[in-house]
Formats: structure tokens, sequence, C-alpha cells
């Protein structure tokens, strides 16, 4: 069984759909045939007990010859009789003897059930049954009481009157219907099997379409293959195919972001990597020729050095926190208190711009997000507000009810440029002589919305620039992290 159900799954699908359509036509008029076969059968044999009902009501004609059988009583009929008229008719003494009416077709073999018959004939209650002749011949049989006389003695006794048709013609008949339901159903079968393998290749065609396409993207890694899909189809095939186009649009976009990220990571890389070079040749030729720098200029150089590597090792995180993947973060993702995380990231602001004024108002809100990313997103933020706020400017945050505000009051940004903030690599041009690689706010955005959240940037009253974070969540941590 184990080795067909193997060999069955090795098939291809719309084999195993010809194959599913066959045996369910198969066992379908299996079904009807044998219900048909059954129903003909039966009333067949109810028009054959109807006949023998209709012969075993006597007529006094009738009468006379069952006498005559008693006082003549034979096993055989007579052969020469005209009017044999293939009826077998006999009559069964009480003990079991049996007379031939003279037309019989001829004698029927007596059973038990026919001697029962006898006993119980007070009841008046007879039985119809399959039996067989003197030669085997299958027939019908019904026996039925009856007060019998012998016109020779005048004695009186119960006995039975026995008729019987034969039933070669009825078994022929249903032989034949057999034979013909039989042709009927394989023909059946036959054409459901091949109609079954034409709706499977027709049905599997866009199917075909399909693994065409994604051998085609295996093969060249073309990503702008799409299939064809009618606008009003809704069947399983359109959703699939649909959702094929969707899934290579989202990859190809996806592949563009990749090579997008590349070539601004390179370009990002190449400036400070390229102030690295030259500082770092200017030392070692100041080495190598014996003509020493003066102390002051080594020292800048020595700050330009080690600016250059702080700026490098922060682009390089910011790269790596891009680049992780949604399911290496969902397996870090808690309940966080934002308070908390908002007082860490305020101690460290402070330390970043000790000149300024930054005052606090948070309450407690629980979410549901990465701590160190949630941390590392609000700090961004406050960087933000430090870099462009004024010598002895103020900063402003506030948490309540899931909603972060930071204000500044520096200069502010252009209404053309607030639609690009949260874009990759992206830096305001009055801002590109700052430190920074333009990914603070990408890495800002992407971490909001994977906590459910939202985040804005918009202009201030009175001057200056308000950040908005808002994240879903509650006052009180939920019941499981008590």
């Amino acid at each position: 069984m184990s080795r067909l159900v193997r060999r069955y799954r090795s098939l291809p699908i719309r084999s195993r759909l010809a194959l599913l359509v066959a045996a369910a036509v198969a066992f379908a008029v299996a079904a009807v045939s044998v219900t048909c076969w059954f129903i003909v059968q039966g009333k067949l044999y109810e028009q054959v007990d109807s006949d023998l009902e209709q012969v075993a009501r006597m007529k006094p004609g009738q009468f006379q010859q069952m006498n005559d059988a008693l006082a003549n009583c034979t096993k055989t009929p007579q052969s020469t009789n005209p009017f044999r008229n293939n009826l077998y008719t006999q009559v069964v003494k009480a003990d079991g003897t049996t007379c031939v009416i003279a037309n019989s077709e001829g004698a029927i073999k007596v059973t038990q059930a026919d001697k029962d018959v006898i006993k119980n004939a007070a009841s008046g209650k007879g039985t119809i049954r399959d039996g067989t002749d003197e030669d085997g011949d299958p027939v019908r049989v019904m026996t039925a009481p009856q007060l019998l006389e012998n016109t020779a003695t005048g004695e009186q006794s119960y006995g039975a009157v026995m008729v019987a048709v034969s039933l070669k013609g009825t078994h022929g008949t249903l032989n034949e219907l057999a034979l013909i339901l039989l042709f009927v159903s394989g023909v059946g079968v036959l054409g459901a099997g091949a109609a079954g393998l034409a709706v499977a290749r027709a049905g599997l065609r866009p199917v075909d379409k399909l693994t065409e396409a994604v051998e085609h993207v295996a093969r060249t890694e073309d990503l702008s293959i799409r299939i064809p899909v009618e606008e009003d189809s809704d069947d399983e095939i359109a959703r699939l195919s649909r959702s094929f186009n969707s899934m290579t649009s989202s990859l190809a976009s996806s592949h563009e972001l990749q090579q997008q990220l590349i070539a601004d990571a390179g370009h990002e890389l190449r400036t400070p990597l390229t102030s690295l070079r030259t500082n770092i040749e200017l030392l070692t030729r100041s080495e190598e020729t014996g003509r020493p720098i003066p102390e002051a200029d080594r020292k800048a150089l020595l700050a330009s050095v080690k600016a250059q590597m702080t700026e490098l090792a922060a682009l390089i995180g910011d790269l790596q926190e891009l680049s992780r993947s949604e399911g290496q973060r969902g397996e870090r993702v808690q309940v966080v208190s934002f308070e908390d995380t908002v007082e860490s990231a305020l101690r460290r602001a402070r330390l970043r711009g000790p000149e300024l004024t930054i005052t606090a108002d948070v309450q407690p809100w629980f979410v549901r997000a990465e701590p160190s990313a949630l941390e590392r997103a609000v700090v961004n933020i406050l960087d933000n507000a430090v870099k462009f706020s004024p010598e002895g400017g103020t900063i402003e945050v506030q948490l309540a009810s899931g909603v972060l505000t930071v204000r500044d009051h520096g200069p502010g940004i252009p209404a053309d440029e607030i639609p690009h903030v949260f874009d990759r690599f992206w830096r305001s041009p009055s801002a590109r002589a700052l430190p920074g690689s333009g990914l603070g706010l990408s890495i800002v955005a992407r971490t909001v919305q994977q906590a459910g959240g939202e985040v804005t940037l918009a202009h201030a009253e009175g001057g200056g620039t308000v950040a908005t974070v808002r994240l879903p969540g509650a006052p009180t941590p939920p019941p499981e992290t008590m």
C-alpha cells in the first residue's frame, strides 16, 4: 500500500488529477450500476411473483386437474401434452409424495420449506422461493397449502400445490444488463479519465506558465518578468499569479534598494577613508623623511584621524542596524518601559551637549519593542536636536500617553526637505559639513514602524523643529510581565 502511495505521489499533478477524477467517476458509476441492477432484479422478481400468484388462483377446471393428478399420481409430466405452457405445476401430499399435473413443464424439487407449508396448512400461509426443477434448472417456486381430495378413493387430506416459472429468461436478462452496465461503466471511466486529463491540462496551464516564470527567474535572476492575469479573474490560480507578480516586484524593489544602499554606503565610506589615508600618509611621510610635523599640526592630524575613525565606526554600526533582518529583530522584542528608555537617552544627550539646557517631562508608558533599537532611535532624535541647537539653547522633551516630542530651537528644516529627512543617506545641504552619515533618522523611522508606531518631523512655532514619536502601548505593563 505504501509503495502505491509513493508511486502516486511521484506522478505529475495532472496525472494525479486525472486518476482522481477517473476513480471518483468509477465509484459513482459502480454505485449507480449496482443499484440499477438490484432494482431491475427486484422488479423482474416482483413480476414473476405476480404471475405466480395469478396462476395459483385456481379456476374450476384446475381443481379437476389437481384431483386427476392425485388419482393418477405420476412424477413425470406427459411430454406429448399439447397444453404445456412453460409452467411447473404439481401437488405435494402430506407424506411428501409429488404428483405432477398433466400439462406441467416438469417436476419441481421439494424442499423442507415446502413440507413445512403442509405441516402448517391450517394457517393458510404459503412461500415463494428460488428453487430448481428435476434437471437442475433455476425456477421461481410458489407453494400454497391446499385441501386435497382423491377422486378415486374420495379421501381428503392437507397437502400443497406448487407452481413454478423458469428463471432462465430472467437470469439471461440480468446477465445481459450486467454486461451492458459493465461496458457503459468502462466507457464512462475511460471517458472520465480522458476528460479529467484534458481539464487538468487546461486548468494547470497557468501553473505551467508560473513554473516557467520561476525557472526563468532562477536561471537568469531577471526579476522584471510578470505573469499576465485577467483583471476580472479571482480564482486560486489568478491569486497565485498576482502573489508571484507582487513577490517579484517586491524582490526587484528590494534588490534596487540593496544596490542603492551599497552605492550610497560606498560613497559615504569613501570620504572618511580618503581623509584617513591622507592624514596617515602625512604622518608616515614625516617619519620616513625625518621632517617632523609641528606639534600643533600633529595633534590636529591625530584628532582628525580619531574623528574619522569614530565617524567610520558609527557609519558601520548604522549599516549593520539597517541590514538586520525582521526575523533577527523579532527574537528580541519584549515589553519595554518607554520612560526608562527616554531617561537613558537623555543622560547620553546631556553628555554630548553639556552647554545646552535639556528639560524633560516623561510619564510611564510601556511598549513592545527591541530595547536597544528603541533606545538608539531616541538617542538619534536627541542627537539631531543637540547638533542643530544653538550654543546655550534649550531642548524640550515630553513623553505623555505614548507620544514623545523633542523640540529644539535651531534653524529648522526647509519645507521642501521635510519629505526626504527619513531617506537613507540623505543629508540637508546646510548640514553636510557637520558629522554624520545620513542614516540616523532612517534608523529611527524603521525602528518606530517595526514597533507599530509613527514618527514625524515638523516646524515648531516660534522656530526650530519638533520631532514626534507615537507608539502603541499602555501606562502599566501587561500582567504576564509583572
